[in-house]
């Protein structure tokens, strides 16, 4: 069965497409039909990603998947939050996010430098799927003073996990998506296609 995922960002499309290469499902991205971003105009992360997957899934006619996610940093009451991709202005420019987040937690102290992220995804049948199965998945960790490690994509070189002793752009892959907001999302979801899809 054909999937769309409802995202043009490579990072997370290489992250859910591989964790779902053992659900039965051909995954495509919705640039391979020719569809483009949805615009993120929902209130909550959940609202995203609905309007993400029935975007993708009226333009192709397939069972698309949207996924919604970002850093909340407590010391900055939950910011970027909703806001993570455009955090300083340009959507999509890590770079100037990072450097945006540093400048914001310059001399915040290290008791006080908790965040999490946190990581929606849903998925619609048909683009008037009245029943999506939505799953959710949240990592908490801290912010680091400076950048770490050289894999990831977006706020993992300032994001450490104190479990693993390790930043999260100081994982492998693998290591990532078993424990990451998007791999618990996932694992999720995983669950509940076996028992509808299989």
């Amino acid at each position: 069965m054909k999937l769309v995922l409802a995202s043009s960002n490579a990072g997370k499309l290489a992250e859910l497409r591989a964790l779902l290469s053992d659900c039965g499902l051909s995954v495509h991205a919705q640039s391979e039909f020719g569809v483009g971003d949805a615009l993120e105009s929902g209130a909550s992360f959940i609202e995203n990603a609905l309007l993400k997957a029935r975007h993708a899934s009226a333009a192709t006619g397939l069972p698309a998947l949207g996924d919604d996610s970002g850093l909340l940093v407590d010391a900055l009451d939950g910011a970027p939050g909703l806001y993570s991709a455009r955090y300083a202005g340009e959507h999509g420019d890590a770079a100037a996010n990072n450097a945006l987040l540093l400048q914001r937690m310059a001399g915040v102290p290290a008791a006080e430098r908790c965040a999490h992220f946190y990581c929606v995804l849903a998925l619609l049948r048909s683009p008037s799927d009245p029943q999506p199965i939505i799953t959710e998945g949240i990592w908490p960790g801290v912010i680091l003073d400076a950048p770490r490690g050289e894999h990831g994509f977006g706020y993992d070189p300032l994001f450490f996990d104190p479990l693993q002793q390790l930043g999260a752009a100081e994982m492998d892959a693998a290591m990532k998506n078993r424990i990451s907001h998007r791999g618990q999302a996932l694992a999720r979801l995983r669950e509940r296609l076996r028992n509808e899809w299989q």
